[in-house]
């Protein structure tokens, strides 16, 4: 049988285009998991080099160890009572945790959106924060930063904005330079209540593509109206702040209908949804990421997952499987086990949220089935991948 190769993208429109058709335009949140309710597993410690891998939708871009906050957690993580403070959430049982501090240590939470901003429009963010009274001080300056890739660093730092430069040939320059958020907590308003949650929001413009959202304070101490209060205890060495209850809303986006159909009328032009949802037919998924050289699947996959789920959900008869591959680095043995352990990571998922197994299926091929290069860094990333097959409709 021909195997025909369709990006996932492709398929959502196409769903896309046809629920259009039969609901009306609403004015939705844009943030996955907005008060952090949907979780993997209930959270369980406080780890100062830890990986925030446990709340779906949300992680960390840098090695600043966010936290997670559950009515369900241990006595590290519980809500109201925790580790790092006392505090009920704003909205449900959850909430996360990060240092904005009063020294240039950072913490900062991340997210892809449900879909890229569009140009020229008006978007309202909003979120909530509440101080530690275990913390050293207070600060002003934590916003949202809106950009069209994800940001990925090792810093434990004030996150930085880094460029490459090329000044001559095998020469280059790294250039860093402050974000800029587009929402940030007016500077004369220190963050200082230990006991109710403080709004922050504001409105921007977009300037179009932005996909992922990033919250924190991207100031150094020096700029972020630190301010030390007798109400706190000072057992933690910054300036310690809950998150709940975030928001993203487009105000307008009057083009955006336009924009959609026009798109899917291109794609129209080479398939339609009949033609495309084939047995037979496979679709790579891109955007599934695994910790290295393991199984378990980082929240950075979340969006892509959930597009899977909505595709299984609209054909509730469609049979899948579940495929997964691997570079050339290491042994066949190896990569056969790997592959075969991610691609029943993803099965794994979706049967966590309500798919009936029977459904699905799933199967590693290791390094065997290359669709790159394996001598470069970009041909075994697009090696390392998860696809799907329809096995029937």
């Amino acid at each position: 049988m021909k195997r025909r190769w369709i990006t996932l993208a492709t398929a959502l429109l196409l769903i896309a285009s046809a629920q259009a058709q039969t609901h009306p335009k609403l004015m939705p949140n844009l943030v996955y998991n907005p008060s952090f309710e949907e979780y993997r597993e209930c959270p369980r410690k406080i780890d100062a080099l830890g990986t925030l891998t446990i709340v779906d939708a949300w992680y960390q871009p840098t090695a600043g160890s966010a936290d997670y906050y559950n009515v369900c957690g241990s006595r590290d993580c519980g809500v109201p009572k925790n580790k790092l403070g006392i505090q009920d959430a704003h909205l449900g049982d959850g909430f996360c945790g990060i240092y904005c501090s009063k020294t240039d240590y950072r913490e900062y939470l991340q997210t892809e959106l449900k879909e890229p901003l569009q140009a020229g429009e008006m978007y309202r963010v909003s979120f909530y924060v509440s101080l530690s009274e275990y913390s050293s001080g207070a600060v002003a300056t934590i916003g949202a930063l809106f950009t069209d890739e994800r940001i990925v660093d090792t810093v434990r730092s004030v996150l930085m904005n880094k460029s490459v430069r090329q000044l001559a040939p095998g020469v280059s320059q790294t250039v860093a330079s402050y974000y800029e958020p587009q929402v940030v907590n007016e500077y004369d308003r220190v963050l200082t209540d230990t006991k109710l949650w403080m709004q922050i929001s504001g409105v921007f413009t977009a300037r179009g593509g932005e996909r992922f959202m990033t919250i924190g304070n991207f100031f150094p101490a020096s700029q972020s109206n630190v301010v030390d209060l007798d109400s706190l205890t000072y057992l933690l060495p910054g300036a310690y702040y809950y998150i709940d209850d975030v928001s993203l809303v487009c105000l307008g986006c009057t083009g955006a209908d336009k924009e959609q159909d026009s798109l899917v009328d291109s794609v129209a032009e080479e398939t339609t949804e009949a033609d495309t949802f084939q047995v037979g037919a496979t679709f790579v998924l891109r955007n599934i990421f695994f910790d290295y050289d393991k199984a378990t699947i980082l929240q950075q996959s979340y969006n892509e997952l959930q597009n899977l789920l909505a595709i299984l959900q609209s054909h509730p008869t469609m049979k899948i499987e579940i495929d997964g591959h691997t570079d050339g680095h290491g042994s066949i043995d190896y990569n056969q086990r790997l592959s075969e352990n991610r691609a029943k990571a993803v099965v794994d998922f979706l049967i966590s949220k309500g798919i009936d197994p029977k459904r699905l299926q799933y199967k590693g091929f290791g390094k065997t089935r290359p669709i790159d290069t394996n001598t470069t860094d970009e041909g075994r990333a697009r090696n390392r991948r998860v696809e799907f097959m329809v096995l029937s409709l």
